[in-house]
């Protein structure tokens, strides 16, 4: 069976299409930190299109894996000369692959810091983007400051050490290019939370002056940090997936990427060392990207929680299995409708009404099969930053908040154990059940977690609504609780 790599492109001439461009010829400006499956179904796949435009040759990506965990997918794309399929399924049993080629390097950072530093440091890199995950940052949701607290973040923080985390690579390679003279790079977040260049921002400059204040003024005032939007639901990739690629197209791929067709991307035009030309692989350069990131934050990714666990304690495992159940799909919509909608900001060029529409469409689409599991990983760094501004808006407006205070509770419920149990997947697993435990003898206690609530727990009328979501979770079950929540209809109302 033949292998994908770059010898065998020639001998897959004809069956998918493959980069159009010589691969030799094209020099690394982007170093990317975090390569999963969402970086290679977008990000990466920007680039490549612009790369088969011609020209942008200046424009590669070197990947960087920081974690121990990340040496699986050092050892496939090392393989596979960077090379990866990538395959797009829509709703209506269509698919599209196509073999990306804009990851022309890989390092793995434990084995050799010096060379991810040397990469950064050098003057052709003018782009660092960033998936490291909500909860990579180290900011605390109530405060908004940064809190260093992983292990990798705290030793990094230590006197004299060699760096290994995002941030201890990234601020000793702006070190040797301040003390060289070269411009600093920019720093491209692509990360789901609201006002992720100015979270990175915020993380990396202090971070920087834990190190060294003299170095984190010279960040704070010479390196950009655009915010963006970034959209394409993309699940994990599974063994079914690696077995589909090599009967369709009869070769192995170690690590092919499954996406859905939609893809979006608007992105702040602040790069002070240059750019590629994004615009013409269809990325949306805007001057201010709050609007549409506030509208894909509340309405998609808090979507993503608001289905996930009553989904789940009602016996789904798949994203479409419970949007394409009538009860399930009227309760998200519902939510975007009457909760999440009135908080945003109108959105230029966009008709809410039509996108909340299309959002339901995409969670049905039985061919990506993303999983609830997914979606609930780290669920205490996901529903502040996605659900809970919805809360807070809602109850300063005297707004509706019963379907957002039906989803803690379940999220409550579901982190407690279910029948067909799933291991709940978090950073503060000991902590959120700790605050469970209490819950129990004194209900209403577990908002008292204040690293997740802030100070939602002292809100009467939220801890009286949970009390109550709770209880009902306990009597009938999830399937009966949102029946119980269930409109006649959902209005129809413009909000764009």
């Amino acid at each position: 069976m033949t292998s994908l790599n770059e010898a065998a492109l020639p001998e897959l001439e004809g069956r998918l299409p493959l980069p159009s461009y010589d691969r030799r010829t094209v020099r690394t400006g982007i170093v990317h930190f975090g390569v999963g499956g969402f970086h290679r179904s977008h990000e990466a796949m920007f680039i490549d299109r612009l790369l088969n435009l011609g020209g942008s040759q200046d424009w590669g990506i070197c990947g960087v894996g920081v974690l121990p965990s990340d040496a699986s997918m050092h050892g496939a794309l090392t393989s596979q000369d960077g090379l990866y399929t990538l395959v797009l399924k829509g709703s209506g049993g269509t698919e599209d692959a196509r073999i990306i080629g804009s990851i022309t390097e890989y390092l793995f950072a434990p084995d050799d810091p010096a060379a991810v530093i040397r990469k950064l440091a050098d003057p052709a890199t003018r782009i660092v983007s960033l998936s490291i995950t909500e909860g990579g940052y180290s900011i605390n949701d109530t405060t908004g400051e940064f809190d260093p607290r992983t292990p990798d973040i705290l030793r990094d923080l230590e006197p004299n050490t060699v760096p290994g985390s995002a941030f201890g690579l990234i601020t000793a390679a702006l070190a040797q290019r301040c003390q060289q003279g070269t411009a600093p790079f920019t720093v491209m977040s692509c990360d789901n939370i609201q006002g992720n260049g100015d979270v990175a921002r915020k993380a990396l400059v202090s971070f920087a002056r834990l190190k060294d204040p003299g170095l984190a003024g010279w960040i704070s005032e010479t390196v950009a940090f655009p915010n963006s939007m970034v959209d394409r639901i993309t699940p994990v990739t599974t063994d079914a997936d690696r077995a589909a690629v090599t009967a369709a197209y009869g070769f192995s791929d170690a690590w092919p990427v499954v996406a859905e067709p939609f893809e979006q991307w608007v992105l702040e035009d602040k790069f002070p060392t240059g750019r590629p030309p994004l615009e013409d692989a269809g990325v949306q350069m805007v001057d201010d990207v709050e609007p549409y990131e506030l509208m894909k934050l509340r309405l998609l990714n808090a979507s993503h929680q608001v289905m996930s666990y009553l989904g789940y304690l009602a016996g789904y495992r798949y994203v479409h299995e419970v949007c394409t159940d009538p009860l399930f799909a009227d309760f998200v919509a519902g939510y975007m409708e009457l909760e999440a909608a009135p908080t945003l900001r109108p959105v230029p060029g966009i008709d809410l009404d039509a996108y909340r529409k299309e959002l339901i469409h995409r969670f049905s689409n039985p061919a990506v099969r993303d999983t609830l599991a997914r979606q609930m990983v780290d669920a205490s760094e996901r529903i502040p930053k996605f659900v809970l501004p919805v809360v807070r808006e809602q109850l300063r407006l005297g707004g509706p908040v019963d379907r957002a205070v039906l989803v803690i509770a379940a999220w409550a419920r579901f982190l407690e154990g279910t029948e067909e149990h799933l291991e709940p997947i978090d950073r503060r697993l000991g902590d959120l059940r700790a605050a469970l435990r209490a819950d129990h003898a004194e209900p209403g206690a577990f908002l008292n977690l204040t690293d997740v609530f802030g100070d939602l727990g002292r809100n009467a009328r939220f801890a009286a609504a949970y009390r109550q979501a709770r209880e009902a979770l306990q009597r009938s079950g999830a399937r009966a609780a949102v029946q119980d929540l269930k409109e006649p209809s959902i209005p129809t109302r413009s909000t764009s």
